[in-house]
């Protein structure tokens, strides 16, 4: 793909994200082009519609965690930055799933880019169990979870220094709770 190509794929993706988060999947296609700069033609050039612009997003933003991730991380760093790398992501699918039409393909491949996450995190499991930072029997799919539980705790409300707090004080209770006995 040229280069001008990718920046406005690119500016699609962000102002899809800033669209659906503000209005809604609803949110007017026309809208979302002018937001990026470009034309309804470049949009449809792009995505087919409007789900596989909304796929295209959280499919970029597990690309972006997955050039981040670092899986010799301590597990007490990494799951505060796995929650706060999630948050936007999660937001925004509670706020689109329901406005969504989701096929089972549509759902199979939502599933598979938690799959990838899971199969990423695995290896920070083992990493993670080998060094006595977290129970034999968690699983990668124990931290995805968990992820998920977290980001949905916070979904609703605005990161605000209180709302950091509660954030702190739950991932400790997490972390303990994943903790060897």
């Amino acid at each position: 793909m040229r280069r001008d190509a990718r920046a406005r794929r690119e500016a699609l993706l962000e102002a899809a994200a800033a669209c659906f988060d503000a209005d809604g999947f609803g949110v007017p296609l026309e809208d979302i082009a002018a937001r990026a700069g470009v034309g309804r033609g470049t949009l449809y050039r792009n995505f087919k519609d409007r789900l596989d612009l909304a796929f295209a997003i959280f499919e970029r933003q597990v690309s972006a965690f997955e050039e981040r991730f670092d899986p010799t991380m301590p597990i007490a760093q990494l799951l505060p930055l796995l929650v706060r790398d999630g948050l936007f992501s999660w937001q925004l699918f509670t706020r689109l799933r329901l406005d969504m039409q989701l096929s089972r393909d549509n759902l199979a491949a939502f599933a598979a880019l938690g799959d990838r996450l899971e199969r990423l995190f695995a290896t920070a499991v083992e990493r993670a169990i080998a060094a006595g930072e977290l129970r034999p029997d968690v699983t990668a799919r124990h931290l995805v979870t968990a992820m998920r539980m977290m980001s949905g705790f916070i979904v609703d409300k605005q990161v605000n220094d209180a709302v950091e707090a509660e954030i702190a004080e739950a991932l400790d209770l997490l972390l303990r709770g994943l903790a060897p006995r």
